[in-house]
């Protein structure tokens, strides 16, 4: 943190006051922004060193390690079945988490933006709580109430519906770990959102859904894309580890059963872990591929994001 504060301060920033300010203070204020002494660019260099060794340098080996012995193991490697499972997995979890979430985190923006009532405080801390929670206590928890000697065991057995080690269970515990993203990314947009509009599409004769889908929905589009985006996002950069990269509950609540309940995140660990350490990166190369499209749309959409925010 100190070394990203020095930084801001040391490297070159946008001038960002006033036109009339910015014709008398420009030639200052960009001298000032110079790194022009000898401790200026040691810091520069240290930071940017570090960033270098702890992101750069890791991320570069990741690739050498999965390419190291040419393109047909690598191919081969991604074209086992075990692994097609794992990128299955993945993928369905992501189908079930996003839009369940995505439905939610809108539905619980909406109403808590629009609506002043006791608790309302409560409600949206209990909204934060995945961010709180480990997601191995997470895995725990689920394991609590739906395992073998949960709480609600008796009634699974007596349905005979699988939760614990099987994919319900795996998609009940990313549904957790992602709720809190759309609903976050919404209630700051809706809050600052004039109510006129809403209320005069009413005035025209429009029902709920009309307001919603024409009104609404126009002025939250980025925010909610946005929002769609994190909770897909993989575990890279400041990003959370969730739907797409949630390692620690689907871990525990999966089992982490080869060929069946493995997701990608689980399937580079147990490779790793069995000294196929060339199969470990190659599933990390596509992992890392799909964590820097991530990234690019994920800035593009805060840039959205911020642009309706402001206005």
């Amino acid at each position: 943190m100190l070394i990203g504060a020095y930084l801001a301060w040391a490297l070159p920033q946008p001038d960002t006051s006033c036109e009339d300010a910015t014709s008398t203070n420009t030639g200052s204020q960009g001298a000032a922004g110079l790194v022009d002494t000898p401790t200026k660019a040691v810091l520069v260099g240290v930071a940017l060193g570090y960033i270098a060794l702890v992101v750069l340098i890791p991320f570069v080996a990741v690739f050498v390690q999965a390419f190291a012995n040419g393109l047909g193991p690598f191919f081969e490697h991604i074209s086992e079945p075990d692994f097609l499972q794992a990128v299955k997995m993945t993928l369905l979890l992501a189908l079930v988490a996003v839009p369940i979430n995505t439905a939610f985190g809108t539905a619980a923006a909406i109403f808590l933006a629009r609506n002043d009532f006791p608790g309302r405080v409560v409600a949206i801390s209990i909204l934060d709580l995945p961010f709180s929670i480990s997601p191995v206590v997470t895995g725990m928890m689920f394991v609590l109430l739906y395992g073998r000697k949960g709480l609600f065991a008796p009634l699974i057995q007596q349905f005979g519906f699988p939760i614990i080690f099987a994919f319900p269970g795996m998609a009940l515990a990313t549904m957790f770990v992602t709720l809190p993203f759309v609903a976050r990314e919404l209630l700051p947009i809706l809050e600052q959102m004039d109510p006129a509009e809403e209320e005069a599409a009413r005035s025209l004769g429009a029902n709920e859904w009309e307001v919603f889908w024409n009104v609404t929905v126009p002025n939250i589009k980025w925010g909610l894309l946005y929002g769609v985006i994190l909770t897909n996002a993989l575990r890279f950069s400041r990003l959370p580890q969730r739907a797409m990269g949630e390692f620690g509950a689907v871990s525990v609540i999966s089992g982490n059963i080869i060929g069946q309940t493995q997701t990608m995140t689980l399937y580079v660990e147990s490779q790793y872990k069995e000294y196929n350490s060339e199969a470990a990166f190659s599933a990390a190369v596509l992992l890392s591929f799909l964590a820097l499209i991530t990234l690019v749309v994920k800035d593009r959409l805060e840039a959205k994001s911020a642009a309706t925010t402001a206005k």
